[in-house]
């Protein structure tokens, strides 16, 4: 804890290899024993990254101490519901408790939603969910893993589908218990309110979606459970149902939804394309983090590393005195949680790639620019083959700007007019690039390189 304070506190965190020390910190506390701990300081490690914690820090600190002092294991049930193939940053938060759970000595349950998938979860969307194949869901749980790995440890958790008691719970018992839940419980979610409001279907399937979850809990006798602020409601009634069955109801830790890189205040989604896959590379990981607004660098430091309470504190201390400036942080933000993803020389390849991307004097030394090699397209054809714009329109609104430009190392950019976006490529080098200057095609911040025998600028 204090090699970390003393770099956040008292390094130069614009340079890289203070950068680099960050991340070897940060790199053993993912891999540290947390299993010494008291479970009053277990407790308190959990509640700093939760939103909501219920019944409260003491009652999970007591039921850890119950377990230890019966010699027996703690388990933290965490649910998926197979609902897609791709798994983003939001996704993460959870398991990086679950982590620390497991590092603590307990054991992780994860429940496949093998049945509770075909019954729909909206989960704060206006529209019904729709439920899916059992082909959907293999196809889905199939790359879940390999896209989580480099957050858990998966040789040391147990997975259990709830197909498994879930399709032979009789009739009787469920009504049996159904019987002792008011229909005002399930219906405190806004997102149920809003629909009916709206005049949308509501499924009596839907309602018992956090019944079918509670038995879960039932099931696999949770101590706890871990999932987003979203599930709040569905993880009470787990406690409520566990109550109904002669059971002590687990302990609810809900953690907070990470915001979108867009900055609107939206939560990550896939729909809102503001999200950041864990399949994405070092290089689009950094710079998808960069792309995000100043506010939230703290936001995601809490939400996505190791960092402690403390050690934030200093960060936003250095960035409002401007003893650190804003661009540095948010660089070394984005190395932190890229190098959660692909490890340290990953994520300082990628931070050096960036800084060279974005300098007029280095572009050469970027290892992956895309590269422009067909002097007959257009500036716009060749803006929108590289994936720089969207439509033409798109690329006009962009030019209009002054964000389209051609650039060179040691020269003053080009900024190109709606009109030179008709051009050909050999036209704009010819009459824009500074002579004996590799010319570069620089659209908002994507780069390319255009690869041609260019000649100097017409007199």
């Amino acid at each position: 804890m204090q090699k970390a304070r003393a770099l956040i506190s008292g390094s130069d965190l614009s340079s890289d290899a203070a950068v680099e020390a960050l991340l070897a910190v940060s790199y053993e506390r993912r891999r540290m024993d947390l299993s010494d701990l008291s479970p009053s300081e277990q407790a308190s490690l959990i509640a700093s990254r939760c939103q909501a914690l219920q019944p409260s820090v003491e009652a999970l600190a007591e039921r850890i101490d119950h377990r230890i002092k019966k010699g027996q294991r703690f388990i933290a049930k965490f649910g998926i519901d197979p609902t897609g193939h791709e798994v983003h940053l939001g996704h993460a938060v959870p398991i990086l408790l679950l982590s620390r759970f497991q590092r603590m000595g307990h054991q992780v349950v994860f429940i496949v939603g093998d049945v509770t998938a075909k019954i729909g979860d909206p989960s704060g969307r206006s529209d019904e969910r729709p439920a899916l194949t059992d082909q959907q869901i293999a196809e889905n749980l199939a790359t879940y893993k390999n896209q989580v790995s480099p957050l858990f440890d998966f040789s040391r958790a147990h997975f259990r589908h709830n197909g498994d008691w879930l399709r032979t719970t009789t009739l009787p018992r469920l009504i049996e218990i159904c019987a002792h839940i008011p229909l005002s419980m399930p219906l405190q979610r806004d997102d149920f309110r809003k629909r009916l409001e709206a005049g949308h279907g509501l499924s009596l399937a839907e309602l018992l979606y956090s019944v079918a979850m509670a038995l879960d809990s039932v099931e696999v006798k949770a101590d706890l459970e871990v999932g987003g602020i979203d599930q709040f409601l569905n993880m009470q009634m787990c406690r409520k149902v566990m109550e109904i069955s002669d059971q002590v109801p687990e302990v609810v830790a809900a953690t907070p939804l990470v915001e979108g890189t867009d900055g609107t205040g939206a939560k990550m989604s896939k729909s809102r394309g503001n999200y950041v896959p864990l399949t994405a590379s070092a290089t689009e990981v950094f710079g998808k983090m960069m792309s995000a607004p100043d506010k939230l660098v703290e936001p995601y430091l809490r939400a996505l590393s190791e960092w402690d309470d403390s050690e934030l504190d200093l960060l936003s201390e250095r960035i409002r005195s401007r003893d650190l400036h804003p661009m540095d942080a948010k660089k070394l933000m984005a190395a932190e949680i890229t190098a959660g993803l692909h490890g340290i020389e990953a994520a300082l390849q990628a931070r050096s790639d960036f800084t060279a991307r974005f300098s007029k004097r280095s572009f050469s030394d970027v290892s992956d620019l895309p590269v422009l090699a067909d002097a007959d397209q257009s500036i716009s054809e060749a803006a929108r083959a590289l994936g720089f714009a969207k439509s033409n329109g798109d690329l006009r609104r962009l030019a209009g700007q002054g964000a389209v430009r051609l650039v060179a190392e040691e020269a003053e950019p080009a900024v190109l007019s709606i009109e030179d976006l008709a051009k050909t490529v050999a036209e704009i080098v010819a009459e824009r690039s500074p002579s004996g200057q590799e010319p570069y095609l620089k659209v908002g911040r994507k780069l390319a390189r255009i690869l041609l025998d260019a000649p100097g600028p017409k007199d």
